[in-house]
């Protein structure tokens, strides 16, 4: 676990081979008031270093959530999208997770969440077919959490697929991405930039 600034981190320490990335990109309240103006090509660049930075035998699991700003709709799958178009990584699936049952209007937080996985190497294979919707997002360590359900799936997706020799989340938050892959018995490594996040995390 380090506290530091992700991208600083991960320009300043190579990911081993088959490492996977498994992280959820923060969103504009969550940076300092001044750098929120830029926050969308903030983002953008932000998932394309996540990307440049994934081994080509590993793969880069996000897991994201829109939002609406002014009465519109901010696609944060999109954004991760036209990351992975500037750094060359193909899309090997991508994933909704219903955050409240289908039909059921929400109010203030959309009710699904995207989970999509970039790969250099990797193929989806057809004979081990996974749900294109998973029908519960599972209990949040904090408001602003991966759901524990939608991180089991990630998380078990990548063991099979990757077999990895680390799960690294550079946006690790209260750790629920570290603490998925350590019961999976899988190394973790999170890096955090608030000290109070990182230090729950540690825990």
């Amino acid at each position: 676990m380090h506290t530091a600034e992700a991208l600083a981190w991960l320009a300043q320490h190579p990911l081993p081979a088959r490492a996977a990335v498994f992280t959820s990109l923060p969103d504009a309240v969550e940076l300092p008031r001044s750098a929120r103006a830029g926050w969308e090509s903030w983002f953008v660049s932000a998932a394309a270093a996540v990307l440049r930075a994934t081994p080509d035998d590993g793969a880069a699991v996000f897991f994201q959530t829109d939002v609406k700003r002014d009465g519109r709709w901010i696609d944060k799958g999109f954004l991760v999208h036209w990351a992975a178009r500037e750094a060359g990584v193909p899309l090997v699936w991508h994933k909704i997770v219903c955050r409240a049952p289908a039909g059921r209007a929400t109010f203030g937080r959309v009710g699904y969440s995207h989970l999509l996985c970039f790969a250099r190497k990797l193929r989806d294979p057809v004979e081990e077919a996974t749900p294109d919707v998973l029908p519960e997002l599972g209990a949040m360590t904090w408001p602003r959490a991966m759901g524990m359900a939608a991180a089991r799936f990630a998380v078990d997706w990548l063991c099979r697929a990757v077999q990895p020799s680390c799960i690294v989340d550079p946006f690790c938050g209260v750790g629920t991405a570290l603490q998925v892959a350590n019961a999976r018995g899988v190394d973790a490594i999170g890096v955090e930039c608030n000290p109070g996040r990182a230090q729950r995390a540690r825990g």
